[in-house]
């Protein structure tokens, strides 16, 4: 494997002071190299899934409190590509998960790698981000430490990582010469839309309606791109459909399992794939997108926003594009981001607010929400923790990370084929405005941005100028201001260092 190392000009100022100049970049590139890889120049590539639906009365995610699923909507799965050429490997598989805990990133990473030979840094997990799904976290962390658990959490948590990797390494079995077809296609009916919104005041507030006289706009843009890749194989028959939009998934709610809208576009697009095909989709930039229309009085529901957006996939299928190089290229860097501050008097308060949480006592949203953040951010850059042995029962905690220090090094990884088609996966929520802005500077025909990929635990990760409104978003990431900036150059970067071996290689 050869590594090299790149400097990335930080465009943030009052970030921690080793990143006012220059932020270090690991990018790994060139020569993946695996054993089990035939035919090196020629693109192959395969398709699983498997399912990871948890039991009733596991822990259901996507709030500030524990809830237990009382039943199954649908199925919960691991859908999960491989991509094989070049002398390179790489594989994303898509969960109908809230989030990636680095934790099991990491557990995933480490089996597959030493089954398959695919680097560990070139396997990505990515969220759909369905608040319908299980908190499996605290589970995780507690069975990873050997410490005490129940059994119909711990039998999942080892379930959950034993599915996702079978998914990879079932993929990397069905990997085969393939042809492929992309494009991107703009969703005309409407079913995102920005949640933040300008107010009088100046301040920038979360989920608004038009119909509140201090509202003056949307405080910022969507992404109403549809990104596409079929792959078939060399009769014609389509093994999977790569797809991703930028729509928060929370359209469900309840207590029970639910995969959100992406289900829908998987059972509506049987007809025109055919119902073998393997259906992943990524959540794009959509941190500040919902689906609440602000000018409208009734919300849209998870069957119509599923089968809108798989009415223009369908529609679209027959005006993809066929991928004029196969030349696979896929990069990876570590890139640090710097953690906001969590002092001895933050952690106090937060600690008292926990307290009276778990008392039953009433507790103004915001401040829950910024404990819950104190304490996380605690947990990363301290050991032994502020909070000592006073910090309470929360819902995130971390193995991997737990006393890290000042930066979170989260990955960013990107795939790109041909000059055609690159796919991007970033951590966290991002910001729509970000995604926007790789998008515009790629120079890839087609690219897919996934996010909330590897890790979760810097949460929302909003543009600088957002941070100065605030809002929900704000007050729940764990990063400083710039860090998405920080994540824009980075990618921008790996996506032209791809492109430029591109053009170096006959």
């Amino acid at each position: 494997m050869k590594t090299s190392i790149v400097s990335v000009p930080t465009v943030s100022r009052g970030i921690n002071r080793r990143f006012a100049l220059y932020v270090s970049v690991i990018i790994v590139a060139g020569l993946l190299m695996a054993a089990s890889v035939s035919q090196a120049d020629q693109l192959t590539m395969g398709f699983a899934e498997t399912d990871i639906t948890p039991p009733i009365e596991f822990p259901i995610a996507g709030y500030f409190h524990e809830r237990l699923a009382t039943g199954q909507i649908d199925p919960l799965k691991a859908r999960a590509v491989v991509f094989r050429g070049n002398n390179q490997q790489a594989a994303i598989v898509g969960c109908d998960l809230t989030g990636i805990s680095v934790d099991l990133t990491k557990a995933v990473q480490a089996r597959v790698s030493a089954r398959t030979g695919i680097p560990a840094e070139m396997i990505v997990l990515t969220a759909s981000h369905s608040h319908t799904a299980p908190s499996y976290y605290k589970s995780l962390f507690l069975h990873q430490g050997d410490q005490p658990l129940e059994a119909l959490r711990k039998d999942y948590v080892v379930r959950l990582v034993d599915q996702i990797a079978t998914a990879v390494e079932t993929a990397h079995h069905n990997c085969r010469p393939v042809q492929i077809r992309f494009g991107a296609v703009e969703q005309k009916t409407p079913v995102s839309f920005n949640r933040r919104f300008v107010m009088k005041d100046g301040s920038v507030q979360t989920w608004m309606n038009y119909s509140n006289p201090e509202v003056i706009r949307a405080a910022g843009p969507i992404d109403p791109e549809i990104g596409m890749l079929q792959v078939q194989d060399l009769e014609g028959k389509t093994l999977g459909l790569v797809s991703n939009f930028a729509l928060h998934l929370d359209t469900v709610g309840g207590l029970r399992w639910s995969a959100d809208y992406p289900f829908f576009i998987e059972q509506s697009l049987k007809t025109t794939l055919g119902a073998e095909a393997v259906s992943i989709f990524g959540l794009g930039c959509c941190g500040d997108i919902n689906h609440v229309d602000p000018t409208a009085t009734e919300r849209l529901t998870t069957d119509k926003i599923g089968t809108a957006l798989a009415g223009t996939m369908a529609e679209a299928m027959g005006s993809l594009q066929s991928i004029s190089s196969d030349r696979l290229h896929v990069r990876h860097a570590i890139v640090p981001l710097p953690l906001q501050e969590a002092n001895s008097q933050q952690v106090a308060e937060s600690i008292s607010v926990m307290k009276r949480v778990a008392a039953g006592e009433p507790v103004e949203f915001f401040d829950h929400v910024t404990a819950h953040k104190t304490l996380l951010i605690d947990r990363m850059k301290n050991r032994p923790t502020l909070a000592g042995p006073d910090d309470p029962t929360s819902l995130l905690f971390t193995n991997t990370w737990a006393g890290v220090g000042d930066t979170l090094p989260v990955d960013v990884n990107v795939v790109t084929i041909g000059d055609d088609v690159a796919i991007v996966c970033l951590p966290g929520e991002v910001f729509a405005e970000l995604g926007l802005a790789i998008k515009r500077n790629s120079p890839f025909r087609t690219t897919l941005i996934m996010t909330l990929s590897n890790s979760v635990e810097s949460c929302y990760i909003p543009t600088r100028a957002a941070y100065v409104g605030g809002g929900y978003e704000v007050t729940n990431s764990t990063v400083q201001p710039g860090s998405g900036e920080i994540l824009v150059e980075a990618s921008l970067r790996l996506l032209r260092d791809a492109a430029s071996t591109n053009q170096q290689t006959p």
